[in-house]
């Protein structure tokens, strides 16, 4: 059965216009008035992300930040942000896209002062918030670097591909996730599970070792944190498909961190709706799985004995297994990698730890 995938509209772009036009309507009326001009913006901070039972999702809190003309510390960002919105309608207008590389060196040909791309990055996140939408829907994209593989049929639904349709088997490496894949309907998916993996590495051990086949699951390769066009298939799979999604990652903080953004959503993030996974399950690697396989460790460096201090601060980490996993990092000041498990071959990361781990996390 073919699932209907939500695409930007023209009416929807024609409304960010709008408010994107009036947006620059306050700055030039607060200018010819005299006055400066100033734009409120949610704070995205972890201090200021609540979570919403209703969408089962972090979301941005009451808190707001001003970016105001008439502090000299605010007229850099302010001017950064409205020359973003420049570019954003001028995008829409055109019918053009661009990816965040390429917004921050447009910028640079306007002379626009961004100290490097993640400022960038920074301004468009700003003009997401104070707008009310996405970035797609200003026709920005991310560079996109994660993989897909196993037994799931899609049709494009982008202009000049309508109809076409891939068997995600059909290429040896996977296909990549970007925008067309997002938005391309569902037409026959013969998968039970979705496998969601941070490693490059392990990635392809599974394919190596015929995971999709042998559990019937799709894998997907998130090249580190899983950017918003992954994050947004992998949901459509577990909410049109009802296939449980299981994420292994890093035994440190960071890949702690790769998980828990998959499921309750990213606090940068926690403007958009329907980006994460609520049912998603973390099945490892945990700080624990290090002494229960006898894993080669390596010793925390200063990074990840302040991230782990962040992380139990943060109110995504309550709960177990993130808690409890916390406490573990805390007390042995160790992390491992999903490679760690190589040490008692290649294969054993599918032949054992797999067919374990899924039976812990589904036993609870």
């Amino acid at each position: 059965m073919k699932q209907k995938a939500k695409r930007p509209t023209a009416q929807a772009q024609n409304n960010v216009l709008e408010r994107i036009k009036s947006l620059a309507k306050s700055i030039v009326k607060a200018v010819d008035s005299g006055e400066f001009p100033q734009v409120e913006i949610p704070a995205r901070t972890t201090s200021n992300i609540e979570y919403n039972p209703e969408i089962r999702q972090y979301v941005l809190g009451p808190r707001r930040v001003v970016r105001t003309a008439k502090n000299i510390k605010h007229l850099r960002p302010l001017a950064q942000l409205c020359w973003m919105a420049m570019f954003a309608s001028q995008l829409i207008t055109s019918k053009k896209t661009s990816t965040l590389r390429d917004a921050f060196y447009n910028a640079l040909g306007y002379d626009v002062d961004f100290e490097d791309q993640q400022e960038s990055d920074e301004a468009v996140t700003e003009l997401e918030t104070l707008v009310g939408t996405v970035r797609e829907d200003f026709n920005i994209y991310p560079e996109e670097r994660s993989s897909i593989f196993g037994p799931l049929v899609i049709e494009y639904t982008v202009p000049g591909y309508e109809g076409r349709s891939l068997d995600l088997r059909t290429i040896p490496d996977g296909a990549m996730i970007g925008p067309a894949m997002t938005t391309a309907r569902i037409v026959r998916c013969q998968a039970e599970q979705v496998f969601v993996v941070e490693k490059g590495a392990i990635y392809q051990r599974f394919l190596e070792e015929n995971v999709p086949q042998k559990y019937k699951a799709i894998v997907v390769h998130t090249a580190g944190q899983a950017p918003r066009a992954t994050r947004k298939f992998i949901r459509r799979l577990n909410q049109e498909m009802n296939l449980p999604v299981y994420i292994f990652s890093d035994a440190d903080p960071w890949g702690m961190h790769i998980a828990s953004v998959i499921i309750f959503g990213s606090a940068l993030s926690a403007h958009v709706r329907e980006l994460n996974v609520p049912d998603g399950v973390w099945a490892g690697l945990w700080a624990s799985d290090i002494t229960r396989y006898k894993l080669p460790a390596m010793k925390f460096n200063e990074e990840d004995v302040r991230r782990v201090a962040e992380l139990e601060k943060d109110p995504r980490y309550v709960q177990d297994p993130w808690k409890r996993e916390i406490g573990q990092f805390k007390k042995m000041q160790r992390k491992a990698e999903l490679e760690s498990l190589s040490r008692y071959g290649l294969e054993y990361i599918v032949t054992d730890y797999l067919p374990e781990k899924l039976a812990e996390v589904t036993r609870k």
